[in-house]
């Protein structure tokens, strides 16, 4: 072992014996409900294909014609030369879609939250205000910036207004997830709006995880929570960030807002200007993906059914699922090890549910994260039952 790897070995010691050490499984098979797994079949509750749109043949024959007629790659940046026509397509549509004036695409999440919060509160005198349960993405943005960052308890309106109220920066910035990723509820959107309106802050709403599945045909948790509709237009003051790869099925990630807010983002944000644009094949995927998710209702309902039967049928386990009306339904555990032991317990029974550990969650709040799809079945979520019935 070369004494580089010493300190590096050791910390690796202790995340194995505090039961935090992560896996990597390998699927021999397409991203679905039921998934091959290093050679086994399972039936899988782990994804983020809240649609089932992952495997959808249309989406994979858009990709593989996009690729035929427009090549692999993108070749550069968008600012060079790699901003193709279907790149410029997706924006509009998105932009449409979400009830915004204009929009950037980015090849993941993580590249679209580093774009954006750094960007608008980039001086000492300006002020980043945070929920504490926010995506690691949003953390590392506000991270970036030279802004002061101030995080306040989870969805706590209170004292966000407090903070608000008695910060005297140049530009403030709210910063929140729509959806949490691992409690699986929904940010006061409205509440949230209704204090960057008083302070005159930018809103920074990261929905990841409601769009496609929340709001009118999909359009998202903003159009859920009614500040954004066919009839009201996003308010300058909103940027929206959105992932392309969860419900949308395909990959990558856009933010939307006013023509001036994004024309600024295009011009000064780093991880947009140093960055190749994603392959256009991606994008036209993505068109196909787009007119799917306004189709389609009949996933949605079908999805919102299957997560009232699981909460029914989950009310009696000594382990309690926390309220969530989206695709995300976390069964809290608390121990790191119990937890790991009860999504072995389920794997063993052909069930691939992740346990979720520190530090993507606080300490003992171990949990299960039970992903629905509406590609699952309700006799998909009967043998989850049954089998945490079993266990428990």
């Amino acid at each position: 072992m070369h004494a580089l790897e010493i300190p590096l070995t050791a910390e690796l010691e202790r995340l194995a014996a505090a039961g935090l050490t992560r896996h990597r499984q390998r699927l021999d098979s397409p991203c679905g409900t039921r998934a091959v797994v290093e050679g086994r079949a399972m039936l899988a509750f782990a994804s983020n294909d809240y649609l089932g749109l992952a495997a959808h043949p249309e989406i994979a024959r858009a990709l593989a014609d996009g690729a035929l007629t427009w090549g692999a790659g993108s070749g550069a940046s968008h600012l060079v030369s790699g901003h193709l026509r279907p790149h410029a397509a997706l924006e509009t549509r998105l932009a449409a879609f979400t009830g915004f004036a204009r929009c950037l695409t980015f090849s993941t999440g993580y590249l679209a939250n580093l774009a954006v919060t750094p960007t608008l509160a980039a001086g000492r005198d300006d002020a980043i205000f945070a929920d504490r349960l926010n995506h690691a993405s949003l953390i590392d943005a506000a991270q970036l910036s030279r802004a002061g960052h101030h995080r306040y308890p989870h969805g706590d309106m209170a004292t966000l207004e407090r903070l608000l109220a008695a910060s005297t920066a140049k530009t403030k910035v709210i910063v929140s997830d729509a959806v949490f990723s691992m409690d699986g509820d929904l940010a006061p959107l409205p509440e949230l709006f209704a204090l960057a309106e008083r302070f005159d802050a930018w809103l920074v709403i990261d929905d990841a995880h409601g769009f496609g599945v929340l709001g009118e045909e999909g359009r998202g948790s903003l159009a859920h929570c009614g500040v954004v509709s066919t009839q009201t237009p996003a308010h300058p003051r909103i940027l929206l960030m959105g992932t392309l790869g969860k419900a949308a099925g395909v990959g990558g990630a856009f933010v939307a807002g006013s023509e001036i807010a994004i024309e600024y983002l295009s011009q000064k944000a780093r991880s947009y200007i140093f960055t190749t644009a994603q392959p256009p094949a991606v994008a036209i995927a993505l068109i196909k993906s787009l007119e799917l998710l306004q189709a389609g209702d009949e996933r949605r309902a079908h999805l919102q059914s299957l997560i009232r039967q699981l909460q029914a049928g989950c009310a009696d386990l000594p382990w309690q699922l926390l309220p969530s009306q989206t695709a995300i339904q976390p069964l809290m555990v608390g121990d790191n090890e119990k937890a790991l032991a009860l999504s072995q317990s389920l794997w063993e029974r052909g069930l691939w549910v992740a346990a979720i550990r520190p530090p993507t969650v606080p300490a003992g709040t171990a949990r299960l994260r039970i992903s629905l799809s509406a590609a699952h079945t309700h006799d998909d979520v009967a043998a989850l039952i049954a089998a945490l019935q079993a266990l428990a």
